[in-house]
Parts: C-alpha cells; structure tokens; sequence
C-alpha cells in the first residue's frame, strides 16, 4: 500500500516538474545599467552569452531621456534631439529625484540645474512630480517606468523573443526609500526585478568573471574608482577563493569599503562651461538679450559645452561654434583645456576624498591595494586621472576594462545566474549595506518605586554588513501588545551635506497586536520571546518577514507517528523550496555570509544568541526531548529569558545559518533509515518532552521614510503607462500604414508604364487604374494627416482589389517558364521510371500491376490537361484572364510526385523473394553429398556424443576444408546477412548493372560473408 502512495506521489511530482517547464513564458533575461545620463542593456539567451543590446541607431548606450509631447513620446537619442528644440518637454537625470522628499536639496539642486522644468510637491507622499500642464502630471517613478520599458522593447527586438526578467543596477549609496522607488518603477512597466545589484558590485563581478583563473586562496585587493555623469564611487574589493560544501573551491568577491560623491561627476564640469560659454556670448553683444534666460539657446549651449568637454580630453583647445544661437546669431568661441580646469578647480580637489573614505572603512591602506582600476566617462578627463594617480600614489592606473560596459556585462552575468534557464559558474558575492539599521523600543522601569520610559537600541544591521543576511531580533520583556521602531543607526560617518540629501533617518513603525493573547492561551507554557524575524535580500532592501510569540512546554504523551504520506509529501515540498522561508533567496552566486559573527553592543551581551534553523516554528518533539541542556546553553549565565534584570531588556540579534548547513541537516535527516529510526526509539529516554510553540503575532507597518504607493495609485501609474504604450503603438500603426498606402500609390504609377503590365491590360483599364491613384494621392496630401487607421487601411484595400486582376495576370505570366519547365521534367522521369519498373523480371517483380496503372494514368492524364490547357492558352488574348494557372500546375506536380515516391519508398524497403528452383538442385546436391559421407564413416569407429563440441569442431575445421556451398550462401541471405539491393534506378533496363550481379551469384559463391 505505501508502494502504491509513494508511487503516486512520484507521479505527481515529475507531472508538475514537466507542467512548470511547459509553462516557461521567456527564457532570455536582461540586464539595465542604469545611470544618471546612459543606460547600458545586456541580454543572455540561448546561443547569445552576455551580449549588449544594440538600440535603433545601432549605438551600443542609449540616453537616458524622455521627451514628453502631447500626442507621442520619445526616447534616448529622439528626445536628446528634442531637446534642443523644445528643453521644456525633455525631462533627464532622473536618477537624483528617486526616492526624494520635495524640500530635499538635491530636488533644489535639479530644480537650479534645469529651471525649464516645473517640478512640484505631490499630494500625501510628500515626494515630486513633473507638472507639463494643468491636467498632466508624472511622478519620476513613472518616467523611469517609461524608460524601463523601453529598455525591454530594445532588448525584446535585439533578442527577438519576450523578456521580462532584469537586473537593475543602482549606485551603491542608494537608500532604502531610493531602492523602493526603483522596485515600484519597474512594477509599472510590469518588468519582473531578479535583484537590484550596486553597479560597483556589478563592475567588480564582470572584471572577476573574466579573470577567474587569476584568483586564487591568497586574497587580492582592487579599488575600482567610479566617476559617472552626477556621481563618483570608489570601491575597495578583495578577491579570494574559497571551499563551498556544493560547488568545491570557487571564487568570491567581498565589498570592503566604499567612499562616495553624490555630486561629483561630468554633468557638473558640463554645466559650469555651459556657464562659461553663456558668459562669452554675452559679452560679445552682439544682441541686447541675456541667452541665459532662454531655455532653448541655453539647451544649445549644453550641447555644445558637452562636446566641448569630449575634444578637451585628448586635444589642449578647441573652438566651440553654434550657428543661430539666439535671434539667428552665431556663436564662435575658443577654449583650452586649462580653462576648463580653471573652471572646475574645486571639483578636482574632492577627486582623492572617496578614495579616503573607502579605505578607512576597510581598514586596509593604500599599499596593500594591488590595482587600482578606472570606470565610468568621467574618468577620461586627464585632470581626474593625473589628481587621481597623486592620490593612490600608483605607478599607473588600470584602463583594462570597458569603462561603459563593465557594469551591464556583470549585471547580466548575475541575471543568468539568478535565472533557472541558464547554468553559470559560481561566483560568490559579499556585498555589503553602507547604512547601519537598528531597532529602537521603550519600556516602563520601575526604580525605587517611581515608574519611568526607557529608550532601548539594538543594532540590527551594522555598518558594512554583509547582505543578504536574516536576523531574529527576540524581546523577552513584553507580555503584552507593544511597539518598535527600525531605524538608521549613526550616520556620523556622512558630511553634513550628505545626511540633508539622506533623508528621513526613521524607516519604519512596527505595532504587534495579539501578544497578551498568545500569552492567555499558552499560560501553562513557558515564554521564549517575541520574535522578529527581519530579512535584507539580494537587493538590499530590508524587510520585516514575521513575529511570532514562543513558547515551550512539557508534554507526558507519546508523539504521534506520521504517516508515510505525510513524510513523503514533506520531502517533496522541499523539492520545490516549500520549507522554510529562511532559505528563499539563498541560491544562484550570492553568498548568504552568516558564517561571520556580528559584533553586538555591551547591552546586547545580557540577551541570548541563538541560530535560526529553518524549522523554528516548529521544532521536532524528539529534538526537543533529546536536547533539553543545549537550549540551556543558548542563555548566558544560565539566566531565563523571563527573568527580570535591572535596566536593560533582554533583547538579542539572532545569527542565522547559511544556506549550506540547512541543506546539509536536511540531508542526514533523509539519509536515515527506518532501521536508525527504530533504533533511536528504542533509546529514547521516558519522561516528559520539551515542546516548542509558535503562534505568529498580527503586525502592523507603517513606513516612515517614504511611503510606498498604495495599491490604488499604483493601478492608476501602471494604467497611465499603459495607455501611452497603446497610444504610440496606435500610432506607429497609422504612420506604418500610411507609408504603405503611400508607397502602393508610387510603385503602382511606375508600373503602368513597364512592358509586362502593358502586354495585359487595355489602355481604359490603365487609365482607370491611374484615375484612381491620382484622387487617393491627393487626398493623402489634403485630409491624410487626420485620417484614422482604419480609414488608411480601407482607402488601400480599394487601391489593391482595383490592380488586383492586373497584377494577377502578370504574376501568372512571371511564374508559367519555372512550372511548366518542372512538369516537364517530372513527366519525363516518371515516364522513364514506369519503363524501367516493367522491365523487371517476374520472380523478382516488387510492384503490383495494379500500382503500375495508377503511375501509368496519372502520366497520361497529367501529359494530355498539360498539352490542351497550353494550347487554349495561347489562342486567348493577353488581356484576358489566363486559364493556365500556376497553382494547378504546382497540384499536378504534386500528385506525380507522390506517386513516385510511393513506388521508391516501396522498392527501397522490398526483400528479395526466394528461388524455389535453384533450392530444390541444391537440396538434391547436398542429399547426394550427405550419403557419401554416411558410407565412407561406415568402418570408423565413432567418438562419444558430444553436440557442443561437434560444433565447436565443426565450426573451427569447416572454412579450411572447403569455401561456403550454395546453400550456405542461401541461408545466409534468408537470414538477413545479405545486403538489400539498392532502390531501382530510373534509367535501369535488361542489362543493368544489378541484374548482372544476380546472375553472378548464381554461378559463383561471394569472397566475403
């Protein structure tokens, strides 16, 4: 019976593994290096590793822009265009409002950047949004949807099938607010976010993918300087490799320090020669106006002040000119690069400061950093590189990898990896938070009889740590509902102008209800603690899993066994990760990192440590009984976590397991037998057993530092976006139809004037035709640019049912030579073939008389329908319908051709029918031969019987004595050893080269069997 259950359960197992892979939409996935001025796309697909995307003008980075008219949208390099035009509707550099509140000074800073655009305070959430008109209003979560669609649209046309899993990478400051607006952009657009990866890590998996046989178990330290449009990173990583328990030795990167400048990057150096060539115009006067107070001459100007930058990086001057800046007057102006370096003097002196920061957090010092590598646009410019070199005190500076693609390859690389349809090979990765994360609580304290408020903190998160990473944060002090806060720890490490751009420094809110409840229903049990179980995944972002209240308690009776049904359905659902969800998200190249104890705060040494296993919330009854002194030891100083203790709680960060040690406890607890298990039930002490319970606790969160967006508003983002990609598919829709309907009306005129057309048509049905060309194109010109799709697409259907009889008659002429040439050909080898099948011999006929007339009719009446239907051709005009048409010949030829095939494929699988004539000689033969034999072993005295040996003797003497007989011939071919003869050949007749090979067999035995 269990056989039969377990059998069945298999069944469903392996018919849901292969409904899961059926159901598989995509398998290609992609990668977007998002910065502040480009995006760079990646895709993997099968037969395609890691490759950037191209986009329509064949570029390989795509502007980060849009341009937002009122009846279309642009895009990249589109709206850059635009921009120049009209700077009002191009919005850009998105990136620095993600995740901002109105009064946040990096939104002043965008406002003083770009005054063309009217950013302004939305309504409860306190964030920005676009205002283009009184009704028109866009948050920059919903452009950087529209962007983030449009990246998958150039991904999706590059790999030429669906796409909607991706990899976002974000600057490694980001916060949690910031990294939440990324997630809810991409929501709109309805892309589906595998991990937003830092672009640093990005940037330092792809140079390690690519140097993977370079690293080694002694640890290499690299600093990747990272100076972008708006912003500069430096990252200090240490490359080493290390023994996994699945994969063997593999290599792994770890994120050691990283120092940042929101603010400092190419952008800035554009804007302030932007400034510097305004000044210049100006002082030309050559017009009463000041050009910075037009936004379109200003646009101009930061185009040029753009190209400028570009030339000054390998030239010491150039000379910048625009024609028709302002009131038609052309500007001309020479720059060096000295003034440019003049102009920004205090931006190249902020160079070193990340450099700084990056290696006080790692506590390593700039002599035990091997290599020091360039990334980014901005790191082109000499003066960065010469402050730089300066600065790190190196003989050179690294330029081997792709300064732009760096970070889309390696984030592409994490996306196959991450993705279930590819195979990568490892690469660990220990990235690390920059922000540290606490929990604030407060209690009642009673001290010498007056009650008093303690503030309490618990560092959740430090510094640096590494993610992702579970924690299990447990309060033994509360017996009732109660309140926390999760907010950022000290920040002292960022300067005053970064904590003002930070923001909020409270995250979030957290309210229990159904504490004092629990605590009524298990009164007879002892309290554990409330639990929190808090979770920082792949992407960085923080999230509070669950609480719930534990107890334990002592239970007499025996535990009941389970069911074979039951053990079998546990192992399958964690076949398909159905267990714990501590070990969700623990696969694919990240590296979990709780192998690394982190360092608590002196009041945290009076709570408890203890690992959190995947089956906390409910523990096995034999583990409990059989270890009751090691729960003891969890609790230091063999105090109770109930107990009252004098002015600290007892409050405690849990350290996780890894991933490895989960799957390996799982295994030994499948590799036991029933044998073991009987076993240890017979060992098992009597008494009473230690049983925990869990009872999950009703949360409520309130995020503080930006609210996310509620399910309402996000329908609303996501249906606008939508709307406008149905709308620009609407219209490049009628656009494609009229160019169609456009190019029918020319390609149609010119062919009323070529040979071939004239042959078969009057002169009235030209003009007719031409008649009705000239009224469409006119009306094209007058009323076709408010004309609908339909109405396009009903004027062309006209044009083409009028020239459709025309061009009937012309396509028909065009193809008669090639089908008609066919048929001929096929009817003179079907013809041949037919001879040749009634040549053959009876005996060794293989086609029936029947088959022979049905080839032979289908000859006959193919040959006569050809002969008459050409003849009645040619009697008609060529102006009238023509009654050979090509679709019948292609049916003629058909049917010839499966006849023949028919008798090939019947000749090629026929076996040779046996001569019953030469047999019956042969048989008289061997009689004759057999008699003779019997009378001269008549006076010979014969051995003992022994069949296998006579065989084994008859078997090693017979080739010596004589070659094979007739016969032996014979039944070798019956048996199959024979080869077939080939299939008939067409031109074959009496004397074919086969039926000469048959009467040589005849006479003579084969050399060889």
């Amino acid at each position: 019976m269990d056989g039969k259950m377990g059998l069945s359960i298999w069944m469903v197992l392996c018919f849901t593994l292969a409904h899961l892979v059926l159901h598989t939409d995509s398998i290609a996935v992609m990668s977007v290096d998002l910065g502040s001025e480009w995006m760079k796309i990646a895709i993997v697909k099968p037969g395609v590793p890691m490759e950037i995307v191209l986009n329509k003008e064949s570029r390989r980075k795509t502007p980060v822009a849009v341009a937002l008219k009122e009846n279309e949208r642009l895009f990249g390099d589109s709206a850059v265009a635009m921009s120049a035009k009209n700077p009002k509707v191009v919005i850009r550099y998105l990136q620095d409002l993600m995740g901002k509140h109105s009064e946040n000074p990096q939104v002043e800073l965008y406002r003083k950047r770009f005054p063309e655009h009217q950013v302004v305070a939305a309504g409860q959430r306190g964030t920005v949004v676009f205002k283009l008109s009184d009704d028109l209003y866009y948050s920059p979560e919903e452009i950087l949807g529209m962007v983030l669609n449009y990246s998958r649209t150039l991904a999706q046309d590059f790999a030429e099938q669906p796409i909607k899993d991706l990899v976002i990478t974000v600057p490694a400051y980001f916060n949690q607010a910031e990294r939440r607006a990324v997630l809810h952009a991409a929501q709109m657009a309805g892309l589906k976010v595998l991990q937003l990866i830092n672009d640093n890590t990005a940037v330092a998996l792809n140079y390690g993918v690519f140097r993977r046989k370079d690293i080694n178990a002694t640890a290499q330290n690299v600093m990747f300087y990272d100076m972008g449009s708006s912003s500069t990173t430096v990252t200090i990583v240490t490359y080493v490799t290390i023994k996994t328990k699945d994969s063997g030795t593999q290599p792994q990167l770890q994120i050691r320090g990283i120092g940042f400048d929101r603010n400092l990057g190419g952008l800035e150096m554009e804007l302030r020669l932007q400034d510097h060539l305004a000044k210049l115009f100006n002082e030309q006067k050559k017009t009463s106006k000041d050009v910075r107070q037009h936004p379109r001459a200003m646009a101009k100007l930061w185009k040029e002040a753009n190209r400028v930058k570009t030339v000054l990086s390998a030239n010491i001057d150039h000379t910048a000119q625009i024609e028709g800046l302002l009131d038609d007057i052309d500007f001309k102006a020479k720059v060096t690069r000295q003034e440019l370096e003049d102009l920004c003097s205090d931006l190249f002196e902020r160079v070193a400061e990340p450099v700084h920061q990056a290696l006080k957090v790692s506590e390593l010092k700039m002599e035990e950093i091997d290599h020091v590598i360039l990334v980014g646009g901005a790191t082109r410019v000499p003066k960065v590189q010469e402050v730089l070199l300066k600065a790190v005190g190196k003989k050179e500076l690294g330029k081997n990898i792709n300064a732009d693609e760096a970070a889309s390859m390696g984030a592409v690389y994490q996306a196959a990896a991450l993705s279930k349809a590819f195979k990568v090979k490892p690469f660990l990765i220990r990235d690390a938070a920059m922000y540290p994360i606490q929990v604030e609580f407060t209690r009642s304290v009673e001290e010498d009889g007056v009650k008093n408020i303690k503030h309490n903190k618990r560092v959740l998160f430090q510094r640096m740590s590494p993610y992702p990473q579970r924690k299990v944060i447990t309060f033994n002090r509360y017996t009732d509902d109660f309140e926390f806060y999760v907010n950022y720890g000290e920040l002292n490490f960022l300067s005053e102008s970064d904590l003002s751009i930070f923001g909020s420094l409270n995250l979030s809110a957290v309210q229990l209800t159904g504490v004092g409840s629990s605590f009524q229903k298990h009164s007879d049990s002892e309290s554990k603690g409330i639990k929190a179980h808090f979770n920082m995944d792949e992407s960085g972002i923080l999230a509070l899993d669950r609480v719930e209240a534990v107890f334990e308690k002592l239970q007499d009776e025996e535990p009941e066994e389970e069911s074979t049904l039951t053990k079998l359905g546990n192992t399958i659902s964690s076949l398909f990760g159905g267990g714990s969800s501590e070990t969700d998200g623990k696969e694919n190249l990240t590296d979990s990192v709780q192998d690394e104890e982190e360092a608590t705060s002196k009041a945290e040494k009076d709570g408890q440590e203890e690992p959190e296993t995947p089956n906390e919330k409910e523990i096995p009854k034999e583990e409990e009984n059989n270890k009751p002194e090691e729960q003891g030891k969890a609790e230091p100083n063999g105090e109770k976590a109930d107990q009252p203790e004098t002015g600290e709680d007892q409050a405690s960060t849990e350290k996780p397991e890894t991933l490895d040690k989960k799957v390996e406890d799982v295994g030994k607890e499948e590799a036991k037998g029933p044998e073991s298990e009987k076993t240890e039930e017979v060992k098992k002490p009597k008494g009473p057993k230690r049983v925990k319970i869990s009872e999950n606790v009703t949360v409520a969160l309130e995020i503080q530092d930006l609210p996310d967006l509620s399910q309402e508003e996000m329908s609303q983002s996501q249906k606008k976006l939508q709307d406008l990609t149905d709308r620009d598919l609407q219209k490049h829709e009628r656009e494609k139809m009229a160019n169609s309907l456009e190019a029918f009306i020319f390609e149609t005129q010119d062919k009323l004037y070529q040979d071939e057309y004239q042959a078969v048509s009057t002169q009235d049905e030209r003009d007719q035709i031409s008649a009705k060309l000239s009224e469409v194109s006119n009306w094209l010109d007058e009323d076709g640019y408010a004309a609908t799709t339909q109405e396009l697409k009903a004027k062309l259907s006209e044009l083409r049912k009028m020239c459709k009889e025309l061009f009937f008659k012309v396509e028909e002429r065009r193809k008669w030579p090639d089908r008609l040439a066919a048929l001929d050909s096929m009817l003179n080898h079907s013809t041949i073939f037919l001879k040749g099948a009634r040549l053959i011999p009876e005996a060794d006929q293989i086609f029936t008389e029947v088959e022979l007339n049905t080839l032979e009719k289908v000859i006959t009446e193919t040959t006569t329908w050809k002969n008459e239907t050409v003849k009645e051709q040619n009697k008609l005009p060529s102006t009238q319908k023509p009654i050979l048409l090509s679709k019948e010949i292609e049916a003629k030829l058909a049917l010839l051709d499966r006849e023949v095939k028919y008798l090939l494929n019947k000749a090629k699988f026929a076996k040779p029918k046996p001569r019953k004539e030469k047999n019956t000689t042969q048989e008289a033969k061997n009689a004759t031969m057999e008699d003779k034999n019997t009378t001269d072993s008549e006076n010979v005295i014969a051995p003992e019987k022994n069949t296998e040996g006579d065989t084994e003797n008859k078997e090693e003497v017979e080739p010596g004595e004589a070659p094979p007989t007739e016969n032996q011939v014979k039944s070798s071919t019956e048996d199959g050893e024979a080869k077939i003869p080939d299939p008939v050949v067409l031109e074959s007749s009496k004397g074919t080269a086969e039926g000469k090979l048959e009467s040589k067999s005849d006479k003579h035995p084969p050399d060889e069997l």
